[in-house]
């Protein structure tokens, strides 16, 4: 019970990266899916191993914003702009050196600063700059859930629009696999707000490991779809 009280409350960190990943796969349909989606959600996937380790720190505040319970006390090293910035480098690195083109790979370091983007209009004033003492920031979407619910769902839908536009599913099997990421992620994110808060940061930090599973579910999906006709 415990468990599932606390994995209900991940889904909100997702969706917007999400689909920021989903529609990069149209500017560059030969890279994987699993790149962009590895690259969006990078920060978040660093986040829970630095939160076990003690290096960053998260507090469980019931009403702390509308949309989720969370107060992110100490996340320099997974989500400042400057290390956002160095690990994206890092990432590209590696995706070109496993074969990415070098226009993909640039892709791939522009994903992942963009986490910083998206995060600094959803969260409350906490995203550093770099490590240290910085100025933060946040435009505090989540401080609405009907704003939040707009605007990330908005986004969302665009992105798998905007995929489909470039890759389609090629049977009955391979849709269901495609929408089976889409509708677990939407219903994760929607549920959000509704769900008890986590029982404690520990017990979410280890939950939120499960997130690694989006990486290799996204690069399964995106094999079984096929180039849509007039697609670039």
């Amino acid at each position: 019970m415990r468990a599932d009280r606390a994995s209900r409350n991940l889904g909100g960190v997702f969706v917007g990266h999400f689909a920021v990943a989903f529609a990069a796969k149209r500017i560059s349909p030969p890279a994987s899916l699993g790149w962009f989606v590895a690259a969006a959600t990078a920060p978040d996937l660093l986040w829970p191993l630095l939160l076990l380790a003690g290096i960053e720190k998260v507090s469980v505040v019931p009403g702390a914003t509308a949309f989720t319970p969370l107060v992110f006390d100490r996340y320099p090293w997974s989500h400042s702009l400057l290390m956002t910035g160095l690990w994206g480098a890092a990432l590209a690195a590696l995706a070109h050196r496993s074969g990415l083109p070098r226009r993909a790979a640039g892709i791939v370091a522009a994903l992942v600063v963009s986490h910083w983007v998206l995060d600094a209009i959803t969260h409350a004033p906490d995203l550093p700059l770099w490590p240290g003492s910085s100025p933060r920031f946040g435009l505090e979407l989540w401080s609405s859930i009907p704003a939040t619910l707009a605007i990330e769902g908005l986004l969302w839908a665009g992105g798998l629009v905007v995929y489909l536009q470039a890759r389609r599913p090629r049977s009955a099997g391979d849709r269901l696999a495609f929408w089976s990421f889409a509708g677990v992620s939407t219903v994760l994110w929607v549920s959000g707000p509704w769900s008890p808060p986590p029982p404690s940061p520990q017990a979410l930090a280890r939950l939120a490991l499960v997130g690694w599973i989006v990486v290799p579910w996204a690069v399964w999906l995106d094999r079984r779809a096929e180039p849509e006709t007039g697609a670039p």
